[in-house]
């Protein structure tokens, strides 16, 4: 099993499934709405928008008429503007985003993104310097300087403005820049903090235009602010969904010969629309690894040049260089392994792990690989000269802004001085750069937090689960399709997944060098296709004949001009025994835990069972009663096609028990004999299972 817990959402009641189908919503995509908590046709329709009228004033932003009055004084007076961004995907297309703005307001403009190795993330006191002697006036920041209060007061000290343009956590307190524009600022606002450092730029671009000329802004743009917002994990709800959806519309048509080309070598066929998984898997990789390997500009250049030459020229060395970090990053993956064995320390609440040299650009995603293997946080720092840089990545919910702060705060109670050199970050990734004597320091702080968050046990893998299939004959290409309205899938928006039971494997065998999981599964009469990606039968424990469970998210394959339904699945596990599963059902409905209409349906009984299970103690039992053991509950559940009604017996000996029909006194169970009649369906237990069905008695 990939996942220790396999997280159900409580099922929606039916009504308000029926509600959104009657809304127009088809059943499958009804029941993934109603179990994320959509309660009618109402906030569906509102999720579901993604029109303008999702977009927020840009001047809802706190100080964003202070950042557009000191660029607009900058434009008039023919300042020289620095746009300064950052070397990951959001910093590259937030850069580009506003460095073509400015240049078309007839600004003089001119673009700086620091070298990963050399300078590190954000504001720095040399780049300040150069652009100084360049002469600019003004730096605009894009996706960075939120916690750059000293390097803002150096460039003040040189004669330089800054305006802060920014998404990342804040410290207490902000930089003394001209402008301070951050959705995630405690003063701000604006409706919507989840804004990537692209979508911030793309609304201070709107914000130096008129009202009526925003929209024009966006068709410009709005194909950069949707890989940004992907490429940077932000949560796609409210603005970044409409943000993104339409960014993908206008990404299929792009202008840009080097996003162009940047989608054919990801493998899009032509006339075809991405999606965030386009950009997820195909465009933001080879984005990034420019950043990762020092070449940030490459990729400026690539989104910005307008020549069709220069931009496959530019994609193909994009590519390349995404191979060579790939060839880095196992590299390192594999000594973090090999210290991991070495040293055992898996039952320590998180990974903490340091190494001479270590490339910085691609620690980052070690750590993410760590991090999801050993489910739990992972902090990957990089040592040399005395000094590491760390790339952090989280898990379970853990906050590492929040903790790295915390860390600080501790140290400098106990020691007086700064823990690290400097950090920043927000709840999922994080980054600081600390003296390599501070490191054990800091692995004690850590830990200590992990633990603590972690009520001091190991933290476990889990996924939620949004809805089980009740009947295969539900996975229809039409009902599958009908799930690409919710999209784009992301943060905070992730693709639907489903749980079936008790499916049958009829064959089985593994694909792509070994690599991959095929199967043909088979329930409720229906055959369907499945792939288990980095996974193999024999590591699995499949074979054709046995019984699975499995979690999946469905899609369409398409082959030979013939779409079938292909289940990608997330995890699978052996399916219990029917017996086993009815017990377990049985145990949460006593615990008042809701259940699906399938399980449900699996422990109602009817009026013949509670007639024959009846009839049986009756001949059951003896003076004084009967061993209610393992054995007789066999024999009771036994039906007389020589089936098991397992669950269903369970209830009917807890409803009598609890009208009054039978007493057990340890596991001696005695037949009563009221003197009145007995409504069972008037058992607590009978009218949930009604309730959980909806139906009559």
């Amino acid at each position: 099993m990939k996942y220790q817990h396999w997280n159900l959402r409580r099922p929606a009641a039916p009504s308000v499934r029926l509600d959104l189908e009657r809304a127009g919503l088809p059943p499958l995509c009804a029941a993934v709405l109603a179990a994320r908590g959509l309660e009618g046709a109402g906030q569906a329709a509102e999720f579901l928008s993604s029109g303008p009228e999702r977009f927020h004033d840009p001047f809802l932003l706190k100080d964003m008429d202070r950042a557009v009055a000191r660029i607009r004084r900058a434009l008039d007076s023919h300042e020289l503007i620095c746009v300064y961004g950052d070397y990951d995907v959001d910093g590259i297309t937030a850069t580009c985003l506003l460095t073509e703005a400015l240049d078309g307001l007839g600004g003089q403009v001119t673009s700086y993104i620091p070298d990963r190795s050399e300078e590190g993330y954000g504001l720095n006191p040399g780049a300040i310097s150069r652009l100084a002697r360049q002469g600019v006036g003004l730096i605009v920041t894009v996706d960075c300087g939120i916690t750059a209060a000293a390097e803002v007061e150096f460039a003040r000290s040189l004669g330089l403005d800054v305006v802060i343009t920014d998404h990342h956590h804040c410290k207490d307190k902000l930089p003394d820049a001209a402008a301070v524009v951050d959705p995630r600022r405690d003063d701000c606002p604006y409706p919507f903090p989840e804004l990537a450092g692209v979508g911030v730029a793309l609304k201070t671009a709107q914000a130096l235009v008129p009202p009526e000329e925003r929209e024009g802004v966006f068709r410009r743009f709005g194909e950069l602010a949707a890989v940004g917002t992907v490429a940077d994990v932000m949560r796609l709800t409210d603005e970044n969904r409409s943000l993104v959806r339409q960014g993908l519309e206008l990404l299929a048509r792009t202008e840009r010969p080097g996003l162009r080309a940047l989608l054919r070598e990801a493998g899009l066929e032509p006339g075809a629309v991405p999606t965030a998984v386009t950009i997820g898997y195909g465009l933001a990789p080879r984005i990034n690894a420019a950043g990762r390997m020092e070449q940030a500009m490459v990729a400026l250049e690539l989104l910005l040049t307008r020549d069709e030459a220069r931009g496959n020229e530019l994609a193909q060395a994009l590519c390349a260089l995404n191979r060579e970090r790939q060839a880095i990053e196992l590299e390192i993956y594999q000594q973090c392994e090999a210290l991991l064995e070495a040293r055992p320390q898996m039952a320590e609440p998180c990974i903490v792990l340091a190494g001479r040299c270590w490339h910085q650009g691609v620690v980052g995603i070690v750590a993410s690989r760590l991090a999801e293997k050993y489910a739990c946080p992972a902090f990957m720092i990089s040592l040399e000269n005395g000094l590491g840089k760390a790339s952090c990545r989280s898990f379970g919910g853990f906050h590492l802004f929040a903790a790295l702060e915390r860390c600080v705060q501790a140290f400098a109670q106990e020691h007086g001085a700064p823990l690290f050199e400097a950090y920043g970050g927000h709840e999922m990734a994080a980054g600081f750069t600390i003296r390599e004597e501070n490191i054990p320091a800091f692995q004690a702080l850590i830990r200590a937090l992990v633990s603590d968050y972690a009520g001091g046990r190991p933290m476990e893998a889990a996924v939620d689960v949004d809805a089980e299939i009740e009947h295969c004959g539900r996975l229809t290409v039409p009902e599958v399709e009908s799930l690409s309205a919710l999209e784009p899938f992301g943060a905070g928006n992730p693709k639907p997944v489903l749980l079936l039971r008790g499916a049958c494997v009829l064959s089985c065998c593994d694909v792509g060098g070994g690599r991959h999981l095929k199967m043909k599964l088979r329930r409720d009469g229906v055959v369907l296709d499945a792939i288990f990606f980095s996974a193999n039968a024999a590591a699995c424990g499949v074979a054709p004949g046995g019984r699975l469970d499995v979690i999946f998210t469905p899609q369409i394959n398409e082959f030979r001009g013939s779409r079938t339904v292909q289940l990608q699945l997330c995890d699978l596990r052996p399916a219990p025994t029917r017996a086993q599963l009815e017990q377990e059902l049985f145990q949460r409905l006593k615990e008042g835990a809701d259940l699906s209409r399938w399980e449900a349906g699996l422990l109602l009984p009817s009026r013949q069972d509670f007639a024959r299970l009846w009839r049986f103690l009756e001949h059951s039992c003896a003076g004084d009663g009967v061993d209610a053991g393992p054995a007789l509950l066999r024999q009771a559940a036994r039906q007389p096609d020589g089936r098991c009604a397992y669950g269903r017996t369970l209830v009917c000996l807890h409803v009598m028990g609890d009208r009054g029909l039978i007493q057990m006194e340890s596991r001696r169970l005695r037949l009563c004999r009221p003197e009145h009649k007995v409504d069972l369906e008037q058992a607590d237990m009978m009218r949930r299972l009604r309730l959980l069905l909806e139906e009559e008695p």
